[in-house]
């Protein structure tokens, strides 16, 4: 940006947003800001309406309504249900920004309204882990990443949370470059800034920093990349060079699942996503997840999640205030 240029950051948030996803963002602009001593970044936050909009934590942010005006980067931030606030009046105004030049960027589950919108055709793009596999189904024009962010051109996609607060200061070192990208980050005190390319589950060691033995981790990693046809618990031994019992006494010792229950759980997870979150039909689902029977795959849903997969459907759509659910875990 040229010295005396000011970059205008609109914020279109939709009902159920996620603050930390949110503010995180815009904290980098606002330490730059005040580290410069001058306004080199102004930002409006919208809503479709206007007015007061409800955030996922049960707070209320004023917003304004969509305004006319020309952004140098449109953001858009949603969470819970992108789907039921992604509106035809929210996709004319998110292609007219495009037409203008704006950059286009989706924090949290933001990519999937961008490509509702028709924004994202044949882009990389990103959205938090949870909702990979159902916008993964529902977007296959788009190439998902399970990065913490992507930059495709001028489509950015961030998976939200904390995520955020790197992925703007990696905007910021483009427009202003490293020392006032450092300078912020040190001033918000975030010591380490994730780079592109960094994935959404990096590691290991979990972030309270316990490490499960990495024959563990070779097992679950060889088990995520087999939901849709499940291999035998003696196979994923075999590929993970361990023996059925050794395995059996680690998953008992770090996991407290033995390694059967593990396998039908993460399944189940990646089914409660699409039921919740796509129009799948639940026959889709059931397959999608590794069950070649939906009677027992309804079944084994229930328990898990205390609820059969139709009624999830309709239920689990329904946001409230302090919404924790959709990946409410029974003990």
């Amino acid at each position: 940006m040229p010295g005396d240029t000011q970059f205008n950051i609109l914020v279109v948030v939709t009902p159920h947003f996620n603050v930390l996803a949110t503010m995180g963002f815009l904290d980098p602009f606002r330490a730059a800001n005040y580290l410069e001593g001058q306004v080199r970044f102004r930002w409006l936050i919208a809503s479709e309406a206007g007015g007061p909009c409800l955030a996922s934590n049960g707070t209320e942010l004023t917003t304004r309504a969509l305004p006319e005006d020309r952004a140098d980067l449109v953001v858009v931030s949603s969470s819970w249900t992108p789907e039921r606030h992604s509106t035809p009046a929210l996709h004319s105004a998110l292609r007219r920004w495009a037409r203008q030049g704006a950059t286009l960027a989706g924090l949290d589950t933001g990519a999937f309204i961008l490509a509702e919108a028709g924004l994202l055709a044949n882009k990389r793009a990103t959205v938090h882990y949870e909702h990979i596999d159902a916008f993964g189904e529902t977007h296959p024009e788009c190439e998902v990443s399970e990065e913490l962010f992507v930059f495709d051109g001028n489509r950015l996609t961030c998976a939200g949370g904390s995520a955020s607060t790197d992925f703007a200061l990696n905007i910021l070192r483009g427009l202003e470059g490293d020392a006032l990208a450092n300078d912020a980050a040190r001033y918000i005190l975030h010591q380490s800034v994730r780079p592109m390319g960094s994935p959404q589950n990096a590691a290991p060691v979990e972030p309270l920093g316990n490490t499960a033995p990495g024959s563990v981790r070779r097992a679950i990693s060889i088990m995520e990349k087999n939901l849709e046809t499940p291999l035998s618990i003696a196979e994923i031994c075999k590929q993970a060079r361990i023996s059925h019992r050794q395995l059996d006494r680690l998953f008992h010792d770090y996991v407290k699942k033995t390694p059967q229950l593990y396998y039908r759980d993460i399944r189940l997870d990646r089914a409660r996503g699409l039921v919740t979150q796509t129009e799948m039909p639940l026959s889709e689902v059931a397959i999608a997840s590794g069950f070649a029977n939906q009677v027992h795959f309804s079944r084994a849903y229930k328990a898990r999640f205390g609820l059969p997969p139709l009624k999830d459907r309709i239920e689990g759509r329904v946001p409230f205030e302090f919404r924790a659910w959709p990946m409410h875990r029974k003990a």
